[in-house]
């Protein structure tokens, strides 16, 4: 088991591979520094060879798809994660590190958008749908994480092994971020400097398609992880629309003696129907998140008394 794993996932990155590969060597020269290539067509590979990186490969396309193969692979007691286009400054390693190896953190935040994001960073949009996802996961999760996107992190060996992976794309950060805070992980923040991309380096991130992709992953691990406040509002929408359609009807009953539309209050009462099913579904719901919750702090202790052993 390595003491530090540095874990870069990669594509078409020749413009910055060796870069980051020796500074991740300078800041951490204990940790193996390894390169997950995803397909790339350039010199990727040969560059981050000749600067001293251990390389293995991904096929199937997608940063969640590379993240997954990380993790089911390399153990380590500790694992910083930074991509490879060298807009995060390694000399921020050694301190997320010792907050993994020294405080118990399971994760470490590499927080760009409280230091120099918005100004090195010249696509608006970004910026934007950065502050979007930061304000509703905090919001939907009652958490106060800094940066949610952020692909400068640093890991326990106990958050890696036990992190379902189920993102195939740019939406894994959320997915992580939002699996931590819910199950209570110990999660630390540093701030790090960012830097934009150097010229004749792409960004892969589509802004609008992966944007998307993102606010979907949100919804959807909301539904999973708080199932009752997601049905409670469906519920309380359903039933708001139910007694809005209902309302007339009753006027005019208590005015004429007549219900003078019948099909709408069938109608309102399909929709109260479906309202209470909306209910009761969280609440089922509710019980089968909290069970998974009780799996999953099983899972933890039993891989972290594994690390335990393998110390001694």
């Amino acid at each position: 088991m390595d003491k530090i794993a540095v874990l870069i996932p990669c594509y078409n990155e020749e413009k910055t591979i060796a870069k980051v590969v020796k500074d991740a060597r300078e800041a951490l020269p204990e940790a193996v520094v390894y390169v997950y290539d995803n397909n790339s067509k350039d010199r990727t590979v040969e560059l981050a060879k000749e600067a001293g990186a251990v390389i293995r490969y991904e096929n199937m396309q997608g940063k969640g798809n590379v993240i997954r193969r990380m993790f089911r692979e390399v153990e380590a007691e500790c694992y910083i994660m930074v991509d490879g286009d060298d807009t995060y400054p390694m000399e921020y390693a050694r301190e997320m590190a010792d907050k993994v190896l020294l405080n118990n953190a399971d994760m470490v935040v590499g927080d760009r958008l409280s230091s120099t994001y918005f100004t090195e960073n010249k696509r608006p949009f970004h910026n934007f749908g950065n502050s979007l996802v930061r304000s509703s996961i905090n919001r939907l999760f009652n958490c106060e994480i800094k940066d949610i996107m952020t692909g400068y992190r640093a890991f326990s060996y106990g958050f890696v092994k036990t992190f379902p992976v189920l993102s195939t794309g740019f939406e894994i950060e959320t997915e992580m971020t939002i699996h931590a805070v819910y199950n209570n992980l110990q999660i630390e923040n540093v701030i790090v400097d960012y830097r934009d991309r150097p010229e004749g380096s792409e960004s892969k991130l589509n802004t609008f398609s992966d944007g998307i992709r993102v606010l979907r992953t949100i919804l959807k691990l909301y539904r999973d992880y708080k199932p009752l406040g997601f049905f409670g509002l469906c519920s309380a929408f359903l039933a708001i629309v139910a007694v809005i359609l209902f309302i007339p009807i009753m006027i005019a009953y208590f005015e004429t003696g007549l219900v003078l539309r019948f099909p709408t209050l069938f109608v309102c009462g399909f929709i109260g129907l479906a309202a209470l099913q909306s209910l009761f579904a969280g609440l089922m719901l509710s019980n089968m998140a909290l069970k998974n919750r009780r799996d999953f702090e099983y899972r933890l202790t039993l891989v972290t008394r594994r690390v335990r052993g393998i110390d001694k």
